[in-house]
């Protein structure tokens, strides 16, 4: 598990997993927090990116000017990880079906031919959550 405490406008955190070429990154650069999937594997940036998700627009937050603790958990395997904002979950990818969920929902992209990874949607699954976190302690 690897942590960040910062204010909303400015945050950046990059965590890989065991499984090469996986990595997970949260970042804020000022009007909205996202966290992305990635594979390192790629040369150049834009390639590596393979989803990317809204958590939180900064102006829509309660309180934006506040201390916030954003933490990324891989599981056991390397195949999945979770956001958590302040200890709740916002997010969670799942490498090996390629999908996301999060609480936003957003953003959802019509089916393309040829796409390996789910960007239809991004609706929230509390069962995923569930059988990730049962299998951290298992």
């Amino acid at each position: 598990m690897q942590s960040l405490s910062f204010t909303p406008g400015r945050a950046f955190l990059s965590v890989n997993s065991t499984a090469v070429p996986w990595t997970v990154v949260f970042e804020d650069e000022g009007v909205a927090g996202y966290f992305y999937a990635c594979d390192r594997s790629q040369e150049k940036h834009e390639d590596s990116i393979l989803d990317a998700m809204l958590i939180y627009n900064v102006s829509s937050l309660p309180n934006p000017s506040a201390s916030r603790l954003a933490t990324v958990e891989w599981s056991r395997d390397g195949q999945r990880a979770a956001l958590y904002l302040d200890g709740t979950a916002q997010a969670l990818y799942d490498f090996q079906a390629r999908t996301g969920f999060c609480r936003s929902d957003f953003p959802n992209f019509l089916a393309e031919r040829g796409d390996i990874w789910r960007r239809s949607t991004h609706a929230w699954d509390e069962a995923a959550l569930e059988r990730f976190e049962a299998a951290l302690y298992a």
